[in-house]
């Protein structure tokens, strides 16, 4: 069927004009490199609208076929089904030189790269658009971002839910939807480059083994090892690297690959040689030992303390905390106006799925008088960068949201000095959104409405600088994958990374490949993960539940590459949801300074059984290498 006249009230020319190729696929599991795809669906699409091709098949991966509670596909279904390198050649044919469109796209792209590549062929896509990341831009008034939800409001059928056809059918008209939406908001579409990739193994590396003890601290002169120190070691050693390694984890002890602070000794059997190992060791006053020693003391491992075991579950209304927001070094300035002040509070009860007690409310009029603008969402156009912070702070200080981007949750346009030659003003004019000036933020009131934004299900919990959340648990379950998506102002001029590092309770990374970045998207048991919906959003997922015992906070933090600064990028949003198609449950706006390069975003850390979530909005000025390198990760000089 055509879907040309779904698309006719869409532009056919600039941003939105492209070749297509709406994908779908089913899993066995969630993981590209371990799992399969057990059924694909592939429908094209021209700059016209007009549908040119479809495909589906099922696949018989050679393997167990996974949840068949969510996809029905069983053994007996997928047994005569052709496997994917037999439909390789005319999947590639039909991805050729159109853009990769689906709903959570990396999921999609991460496994037909993988199949691809198992199939000894490259994945022919160099875009693709995510219609997840770019209802996010939208931002509809809706419970979730999940594929259902959005049909349901868009007007867009759906017959057989995790069916890939079907769920490639439904796509197609949310795609045609949001791109209406996206035209009407002057959006820039959020594609991402797709460079050329071939996996070369499709089995995650094991995760190394967490230490299950706390660090007692340094080895004392004379004094036994205990489990739970930190070791390190550096240059040749007579018996195999791997050999000591596995002794020393065997009787409990911590295997690091770097030295910092918190190293209970180096071994090393040259200790002048001169290695970053054996300099930072010397700096810090780390105790080192040869190898001869080393083996002598493993001989008697005295017992450590455990660490507790993670566990989640709902948090009571807890009273404000007052913990200082600190980074892993001291910070060159502070990237917002005014002091931070740690609060912490619970999600809105108003959220889809989430049961936390409810505190006591103030009456409907207070409230109003209290937080003028609360339920308001306000985008703040021109002015100098500490004069726009300024006024973002105001707007959250008043009780709204500070907005990032023109989206169709924008109630009102703060106007500074040369904010009138933003180019989103025209847009802004022509849907007739309330513009004021400075002065309108010292008294708001509620006849200022003007043209209001589409009635919300519920709005996000707005967090000021330092504020910090306990995250819920929905309907009484292991808590779910959470995720922390970091969005800006688009610019062509530079590129921003977003960076995790998952740290144990000296602030330091337990491995390197606790260090999530573009270079290495993934932790070795996919616990933590970087997922790109963009050029201006990355985030990062977090299943919580599955962080070994060790782990006691994860720092989200970003970095620019090149010259160009935080300053000259403005704000950055943060908004935390728990799954992929989660609407927020937690939204902050948070104003670099002038000169950073590295900012500090977000902190998710254990209290006792509980998880929280602080908003840190704090900047240095060194790069990510010198960031990292204080996490405790080895980069080579």
């Amino acid at each position: 069927m055509s879907l040309a006249s779904s698309f006719l009230d869409v532009p056919a020319t600039g941003d939105y004009a492209y070749d297509w190729a709406l994908v779908d696929v089913e899993t066995s599991g969630l993981m590209a490199r371990r799992d399969r795809v057990l059924s694909v669906a592939v429908i094209t699409i021209g700059p016209d609208g007009e549908q040119t091709g479809e495909f589906s098949t099922l696949l018989n991966p050679g393997c167990d076929p996974g949840p068949v509670h969510v996809h029905g596909l069983t053994v007996e279904r997928l047994r005569d089904a052709p496997t994917f390198d037999q439909v390789a050649g005319r999947i590639g044919a039909m991805l050729q030189d159109r853009i990769l469109v689906a709903h959570n796209a990396q999921f999609d792209y991460d496994f037909l790269a993988s199949e691809f590549a198992r199939a000894r062929l490259w994945l022919p896509v160099s875009q693709r658009l995510c219609t997840l990341a770019l209802n996010r831009q939208v931002d509809p008034p809706t419970d979730d971002m999940k594929l259902g939800t959005l049909a349901a409001h868009y007007g867009v059928p759906q017959q057989r839910a995790h069916d890939a056809l079907d769920d490639t059918r439904v796509l197609a008209g949310i795609l045609r939807a949001t791109l209406r939406e996206a035209a009407r908001l002057d959006l820039p579409l959020p594609l991402v480059s797709c460079p050329p990739r071939a996996e070369s193994q499709f089995t995650p590396k094991p995760p190394k083994t967490p230490c299950a003890y706390r660090n007692p601290g340094r080895l004392t002169p004379d004094g036994p090892l205990r489990q739970g120190m930190k070791v390190a070691i550096t240059g040749e050693t007579a018996h195999a690297r791997a050999e000591l390694v596995g002794r020393a984890v065997a009787a409990g002890l911590n295997m690091v690959t770097s030295v910092s602070r918190h190293t209970s000794v180096l071994v090393t059997n040259e200790p002048a040689s001169g290695s970053a190992k054996a300099r930072r060791a010397l700096a810090e006053g780390v105790p080192v030992i040869d190898e001869l020693t080393f083996l002598g003391l493993l001989a008697a491992v005295e017992p450590g303390t455990a660490h507790e075991a993670t566990t989640v579950k709902i948090a009571p209304v807890a009273e404000p905390e007052a913990e200082p927001v600190v980074g892993p070094m001291e910070p060159v300035s502070a990237t917002s106006s005014g002091t931070p002040v740690p609060e912490t509070a619970a999600l809105p009860t108003s959220a889809p799925g989430v049961s936390v007690p409810t505190p006591r409310q103030p009456e409907p009029s207070t409230r109003t008088l209290a937080k003028p603008l609360a339920v308001r969402r306000v985008l703040v156009l021109g002015g100098a960068h500490a004069d726009a912070a300024a006024a973002r702070t105001r707007v959250v200080e008043l009780g709204g949201s500070a907005a990032v981007n023109l989206s169709a949750s924008v109630t009102d346009v703060v106007l500074l000095p040369g904010g009138e030659g933003d180019r989103r003003m025209g847009r802004i004019t022509a849907l007739g959104l309330p513009v004021h000036d400075l002065h309108w933020l010292t008294a708001p009131t509620a006849t200022d409405q003007g043209v209001s934004a589409p009635p919300r299900p519920w709005e996000p919990h707005v967090m000021p600088r330092g504020g910090v959340i306990d995250l819920p648990m929905p309907h009484g379950r292991p808590a779910p994958e959470w995720h922390v998506t970091v969005g800006w102002a688009p610019r062509s001029d530079c590129e921003i990374d977003v960076v995790a590092f998952i740290l144990d309770e000296d602030e330091q990374v337990t491995f390197d490949e606790d260090f999530i970045f573009y270079g290495a998207p993934e932790s070795p048991a996919g616990t933590v993960r970087l997922l790109t919906g963009g050029p201006a959003e990355q985030t990062i997922a977090l299943d919580l539940a599955s962080l070994p015992p060790a782990t006691r906070k994860v720092v989200v933090a970003a970095a620019i590459d090149g010259i160009v600064t935080f300053g000259t990028v403005g704000a950055i949003q943060i908004g935390a949801a728990p799954g992929d198609s989660g609407a927020p449950l937690a939204r902050a706006t948070l104003d670099a300074a002038t000169t950073e390069r590295t900012m500090l975003l977000a902190e998710i850390y254990r209290r006792g059984p509980v998880w929280r979530m602080r908003a840190v909005g704090q900047g240095y000025d060194h790069d990510l290498d010198t960031l990292a390198r204080g996490y405790g990760v080895a980069i080579a000089d």
